[in-house]
């Protein structure tokens, strides 16, 4: 029997074509391929030798994407098991150097991780993925994302991008951090954010 497994595939860069292993579909919803090709769309050269951090990685296929067209590294953070296991098996396949992973509560490793990284010359995008499917204990999830957002204090974030569903309302400011766009693709969406300008 054939073991039908979802995948995904890197869009373009160096690991064009390059085949990922998805978790099942009932615990992260892999970013639809017309999502993610926006995204890039917009980053395009902004994210070559920028440092990438994929919060709710699952896959970690947006932040393997963005190590395809030119990041200098990729954060991961992923809580379930399983996802973490094959985000893990996906960074080995594509760049395992480039990668650092991270299995635990994104509110705990996601602000470590930023916070680490505060004194580097590097710029960062943050890449906020919350699950929709608000499983048990997931109803403030978009909340906790926005405070966690408040509370990053790095001035070299170059920008923090929130997939969220459509529905929602985004704050027009978080911290020091001001909506540039929404971008709609059906039920998610898009939100982008950069650094205030005094």
């Amino acid at each position: 029997m054939k073991n039908n497994k979802p995948t995904t595939k890197i869009i373009a860069g160096k690991y064009k074509g390059k085949v990922l292993e998805l978790p099942s579909l009932d615990v992260t919803r892999s970013s639809k391929a017309r999502l993610k090709e926006s995204l890039f769309n917009v980053l395009q050269f902004d994210i070559i030798d920028k440092i990438f951090i994929e919060s709710f990685a699952g896959s970690g296929s947006i932040g393997l994407e963005a190590i395809s067209r030119g990041a200098k590294k990729a954060y991961f953070v992923e809580l379930d098991k399983n996802s973490y296991k094959i985000l893990t098996k996906n960074c080995k396949a594509v760049e395992p150097e480039s990668c650092q992973t991270a299995m635990g509560d994104t509110f705990v490793q996601t602000p470590s991780i930023v916070d680490s990284l505060k004194n580097s010359d590097e710029e960062l995008i943050v890449y906020i993925d919350p699950p929709f499917d608000y499983r048990d204990g997931m109803e403030d999830i978009y909340t906790k994302s926005f405070e966690m957002i408040k509370k990053f204090k790095n001035e070299n974030i170059y920008m923090i991008i929130i997939e969220h569903v459509s529905t929602l309302d985004i704050p027009e400011e978080l911290g020091l951090f001001t909506l540039n766009k929404t971008k709609k693709f059906g039920k998610s969406s898009l939100s982008y954010f950069s650094l205030r300008e005094e």
